[in-house]
């Protein structure tokens, strides 16, 4: 599954907070690091590299292009304060995929919405308390009531539809090119143009 409510469960993400980054300065420490050829996380292969640099041409694509629609706008200006602590990795394709949504979401709220990003691979801790069927799949959203520290959802790593492809292919990896599935994962995510995660987590807040 996607997406949980745990209610009664609580983060005590001030622990977290002070390295954790806004949006903005996420991207920033994206470019710094890819000054120097590198990118977040354990791994620094060039492969993975590569991949951060495609994902930044994604993320500035989508800044550029993803649209909140004013009934959602109505929906996310009226809820409580929320802090959504998003675990993710610059290399990830996923993560620059919805990261851009997630923000644009956090920007319509007209702050009811406090948008916190933390690397996975410098918070094992934290990650391991939310894997998605015992792996560390990213990206990784995690909603708390910003006054009690309470957790009242997680959503990730990719819409059910993304879901979908990605176990397709893991179910018939020696017959699927990881490249083919890629080309259709991301093909799926150009002509969603957002729609299912803010869909599928505005449902998550209206419960």
């Amino acid at each position: 599954m996607n997406s949980s409510t745990l209610a009664s469960e609580v983060l005590n993400f001030k622990m977290y907070y002070p390295t954790s980054l806004s949006y903005t300065a996420y991207k920033e420490l994206i470019d710094k690091l890819l000054l120097k050829s590198k990118t977040t996380g354990s791994d620094q292969t060039e492969n993975r590299v590569q991949f951060t640099r495609l994902n930044v041409e994604r993320m500035k694509r989508l800044d550029k292009t993803i649209k909140i629609e004013n009934e959602t706008s109505n929906l996310l200006q009226n809820i409580e304060p929320l802090t959504w602590v998003v675990i993710s990795e610059a290399w990830c394709g996923d993560c620059a995929q919805i990261l851009p949504v997630l923000n644009k979401m956090a920007e319509a709220s007209n702050n009811r919405i406090n948008l916190r990003i933390v690397i996975r691979d410098e918070n094992p801790e934290l990650m391991n308390q939310f894997l998605t069927n015992y792996t560390r799949s990213v990206p990784k959203l995690i909603i708390l009531k910003t006054s009690s520290q309470e957790i009242i959802a997680t959503w990730g790593p990719r819409p059910n539809e993304a879901s979908n492809i990605a176990s397709h292919w893991k179910n018939n990896m020696y017959s699927i090119e990881w490249t083919d599935f890629q080309k259709e994962l991301h093909l799926w995510y150009a002509k969603d143009k957002g729609k299912s995660t803010i869909n599928e987590i505005t449902n998550l807040l209206d419960k």
